[in-house]
């Protein structure tokens, strides 16, 4: 089977210029086409695959700087060489930084532009080949730690992914309960279908029936036009029902027979719509306590739970702790550039290990990015540690210690509510709604006080 001639398209308003380079190329073994303008060539490649673009600057109309920008801003990402009888160093400055490969001058020279269409070329097609390894790589992050309980979780995670079984993911705020949701999926059938996730706890009750079910144009005051609910959105891949121990009963029920009939009907509407999705859930509640309680249905969990995964906090795999925090860390950098040069020092890491992560693993990458920020070295130290992170080992038997410290009791008192609040936010990753319902205030009366004490992320 012979390879794929490599598509090249000559843009050039000189009969001439289109002519010769179409023979040269010709001749080695390419398939070519030409245009006489700049729109020409937008069209053209609007409608065809092409590998590779000569494009002149001085054309009548639409010049080459102008086409070669609209190409990108169209998305074709294919290298443009640019050539001009007129070249000036500033030209081929201002077409490079427009995202042109190389720049000729006319009358090219025959060696240097084959050598430049090869090289481009050899470089489209490496971007290629990294563009198809990287869809075939998970786009999930990596589930950190080697301790006996995350090794057991990536088992089941094994274990059940291949399977249609729900499960039910239970565990405290910041654990990582999404995390593992996401590589059920995956790993799952259903990996090239949607992951579709609904945080229960962050709807009003009033509204997660049409987040769920959708719902029909006019159904009620503000339905201006039809809705897709997320059970439809997820339709042949997975919906993560996260804090679906906050659902009001009202919408368990309803979740309780679009799973016994894999249908739904849309708020205000009469038709039912057949769906096909597997339900992972969780929740950082005692569901089985809710029960007892009456707020959440018996029905519901046994349909729910078929497989339960608890994710243990930190304190009960503190071995991992110096895992995620230099994963945090590399995950800046990627994203950072200042954070390039920092490191953790092995006495930092330790004293990371010995913290009370009541927050979990999302309390500690927020720890990550205020120690990386504020660290005034390269290298995070022990002491940078105890002292950005003193005030999170306050627990209720040391409000003695900071009574010794504080005589005055408006300060005392303060400092307390402050830390408690910093402590609240960063275990509901510093979502005020949530925090301020959480805690049992209105969320005005929280973001007052979060000005108040000058509190930020």
């Amino acid at each position: 089977m012979s390879e794929q001639k490599a598509h090249i398209l000559i843009t050039d308003d000189e009969k001439a210029i289109r002519n010769t380079l179409e023979e040269i190329l010709q001749y080695e073994n390419y398939e070519v086409s030409t245009a006489e303008s700049g729109q020409l060539a937008l069209d053209f490649v609007g409608e065809n695959d092409i590998d590779l673009m000569f494009l002149d600057i001085k054309m009548q109309g639409m010049d080459g700087l102008e086409t070669l920008k609209k190409l990108r801003e169209a998305g074709h990402e294919f290298p443009v060489i640019m050539i001009s009888g007129h070249g000036t160093i500033e030209i081929a400055v201002e077409a490079t930084k427009m995202g042109a490969y190389d720049f000729l001058e006319k009358p090219p020279d025959l060696n240097r532009l084959l050598i430049s269409v090869r090289n481009a070329l050899s470089q489209q097609n490496l971007a290629k080949e990294y563009k198809q390894i990287k869809k075939k790589l998970p786009k999930v992050q990596e589930i950190i730690g080697e301790s006996k309980a995350i090794s057991k979780i990536k088992t089941l995670i094994e274990k059940v992914a291949p399977t249609q079984s729900r499960v039910l993911i239970t565990g405290e705020n910041g654990t990582g309960k999404e995390l593992v949701a996401k590589w059920i999926h995956e790993k799952s059938p259903r990996s090239t279908g949607p992951f579709v996730e609904v945080n229960c706890a962050a709807i009003p009750s009033d509204l997660l029936e049409s987040e769920l079910f959708g719902h029909e144009k006019g159904a009620f005051t503000g339905a201006s036009d039809q809705r897709i609910g997320k059970f439809e959105q997820a339709d042949g891949g997975t919906l993560f029902l996260d804090e679906i121990g906050d659902m009001s009963l009202e919408a368990q029920a309803k979740v309780l027979r679009a799973l016994q009939e894999n249908k739904v009907t849309r708020v205000g509407g009469n038709e039912s719509v057949s769906v096909d999705v597997r339900i992972l859930a969780a929740t950082n509640k005692d569901l089985e306590e809710e029960i007892k309680e009456g707020n959440f249905r018996e029905d519901l969990f046994h349909r729910i739970s078929v497989i339960p995964i608890k994710v243990p906090p930190l304190r009960e795999r503190k071995e991992d702790i110096p895992l995620i925090a230099k994963a945090c860390l590399n995950n800046l950098k990627e994203k950072d550039i200042s954070f390039s040069s920092i490191s953790f020092s092995d006495g930092a890491l330790k004293a990371l290990k010995e913290k009370e992560w009541s927050g979990n693993v999302r309390e500690l990458q927020n720890a990550v990015e205020r120690l990386g920020i504020l660290e005034s070295g390269d290298e995070i130290t022990k002491e940078t540690v105890n002292d950005v992170l003193k005030t999170r080992d306050l627990k209720a038997g040391d409000l003695g210690k900071l009574a010794d410290e504080t005589e005055d009791f408006q300060d005392f008192k303060e400092t307390a509510e402050r830390i408690f609040l910093v402590k609240q936010l960063e275990k509901n990753d510093w979502n005020i709604s949530q925090t301020a319902e959480q805690i049992g205030i209105q969320r005005s009366h929280m973001y007052n006080k979060m000005k108040k004490y000058n509190i930020e992320r």
